[in-house]
């Protein structure tokens, strides 16, 4: 985690000027601190963000103090505007206009930049894009607060690189206090005795109502899960008995606001993860196939049997942090529409005025949307794509494990594609969103001929107002939740413990 930076965007410039100053290239800084070229250069873009002790590590190769380059301010006027450029363009107002990248180099003057920043200043004054944002003390936030607690929940989860070191700590405890031997997949043997460490039984039963995964019948201690029949096989009911748990191992009360209530599921997954994928076994996993420049989120899920979806979100997890790749994770449906998304590598999310990314559509010349229509669309979809922001490679994998089989997809740089299998794929596309004639708008000739003579009726979505919330106004401790269902089962059993 390196939240001791400023700005990645202010360090990058920073490091770039006593870079140049010194006289070296990426690749004679390279040479000098052991580091690849292709690593210092997204840390002078502001895709990265090193640790502390790479700071002392350049500097010293440079000639300068760590504090020169961890200086809040920009170089020069013109870094402050290439800066300032580059983050108004990842703002999500900005987003918003569907205006296709402008990348700040050396082809835009001073000038221009400087109408842009002024400009964009008086779109924020005028759009008073903040406001509606306050919350009382009654439980009831205007409307945007669930969306700002999911845009303010995935910040955080960049600046971190994903990975939470509480939250690792507390699943190798329990491990540690339950004997797992450290390597491979946890036991369910492993799983019982984390629930009895915690003080739990876990029952597994038919009649759980249907708006829950898990009912904790706090009294009693008892957690109730699905019968495996009911989940889809072992491997989700394991998942749900580890999050279930996550909620008492992190210490978790009830949610008093969206804000914990987002934080309490991330957290929970992120336990449940780290708790059935261990971070060391994990990470000794991921080094050997780094190795061999085949890691893959298939065969982490076997080895550790857990879901797909779990192990791509398990490599998000550890990826950057212990081996300084950027990654990206996005599932979506097959219309294209995002249900998740994560990313520390600087690909463009689609997202509205507020940031909110759920339910937005993704380019149609993206893997995930490509994927489906491969020939062979329930092989592993490997692609690179061709951006305004970057060539970013992916591989797409479609989870017959749900109804509509959602596409889960990771990838990251394309100049760090070569440690990831399927990096040797010959796909390849080209994407100009959020640049509107990219995928948005039908061919004119289509649309000449079909305007005004066809009337779609749209599929409801519902499906996005479930789990995370996204547009909720009042804040509910247990939303999707009937709690009339859950006290009916709760009377129901607890007269048979």
């Amino acid at each position: 985690m390196s939240t001791f930076l400023h700005d990645p965007l202010v360090f990058g410039q920073r490091l770039r000027f006593f870079r140049r100053r010194a006289g070296l290239t990426l690749e004679g800084l390279g040479a000098m601190t052991g580091r690849p070229a292709s690593y210092l250069s997204q840390l002078e873009n502001g895709h990265r963000e090193p640790r502390l002790s790479t700071v002392t590590q350049l500097a010293n190769a440079v000639g300068c103090t760590p504090a020169d380059l961890l200086a809040p301010k920009a170089p020069s006027r013109r870094a402050e505007l290439e800066v300032t450029v580059t983050n108004i363009q990842n703002d999500p107002l900005y987003a918003s206009l569907r205006l296709p990248y402008l990348r700040p180099g050396a082809k835009l003057d001073d000038v221009a930049m400087e109408h842009i920043v002024a400009l964009y200043q008086r779109v924020r004054e005028l759009s008073n894009f903040e406001g509606g944002r306050a919350s009382s003390g009654s439980g009831f936030q205007a409307p945007g607060g669930a969306r700002a607690a999911n845009a303010a929940m995935r910040d955080e989860m960049r600046k971190r690189d994903n990975y939470f070191a509480e939250v690792e700590a507390a699943a190798t405890r329990a491990l540690d206090a339950v004997g797992y031997n450290g390597s491979g997949a946890v036991s369910e043997r492993n799983l019982t005795d984390v629930a009895t460490f915690l003080g739990f039984n876990v029952a597994r039963v038919q009649d759980l109502p249907p708006s829950t995964r898990s009912i904790t019948d706090v009294r009693n201690r008892v957690v109730y899960v699905p019968q495996r029949n009911a989940t889809g096989g072992q491997r989700s009911t394991r998942s749900v008995v580890a999050q279930t748990l996550g909620h008492f191992a992190l210490g978790h009360g009830e949610a008093a606001d969206f804000d914990g209530y987002v934080r309490q599921r991330v957290e929970a997954n992120y336990f449940a993860g780290a708790l059935l994928a261990p971070e060391r076994a994990a990470v000794r996993f991921l080094g050997e196939a780094r190795a061999r420049q085949d890691i893959s989120v298939e065969d982490l899920a076997e080895t550790f049997y857990i879901s797909y979806e779990m192990a791509a979100h398990r490599l998000t997890n550890l990826i950057t942090h212990h081996f300084d790749i950027p990654i990206h994770f996005q599932r979506s449906d097959p219309e294209g529409l995002l249900w998740k998304a994560y990313e520390n590598d600087g690909v463009l999310l689609p997202a509205d005025e507020d940031g909110t990314i759920e339910g937005q559509r993704l380019c149609r010349w993206w893997s995930s949307r490509q994927a489906y229509e491969s020939p062979d669309s329930y092989e592993m979809h490997y692609q690179r794509t061709d951006t305004a922001g970057g060539t970013f490679w992916c591989a797409t994998h479609i989870d017959l494990d749900r109804d509509r089989g959602d596409a889960i997809t990771v990838g990251t740089l394309d100049s760090m594609s070569g440690w990831f299998r399927g990096s040797d794929t010959t796909r390849r596309e080209v994407s100009r969103c959020p640049d509107p004639t990219c995928c948005r708008q039908p061919p004119t000739e289509v649309l000449r001929r079909w305007q005004g003579a066809a009337w779609p009726s749209a599929r409801d979505h519902s499906h996005f107002v479930s789990g995370l919330p996204t547009d909720t106004v009042v804040f509910s401790p247990h939303p999707g939740v009937e709690l009339t269902d859950v006290y009916s089962f709760l009377d129901r059993h607890a007269g048979k413990i």
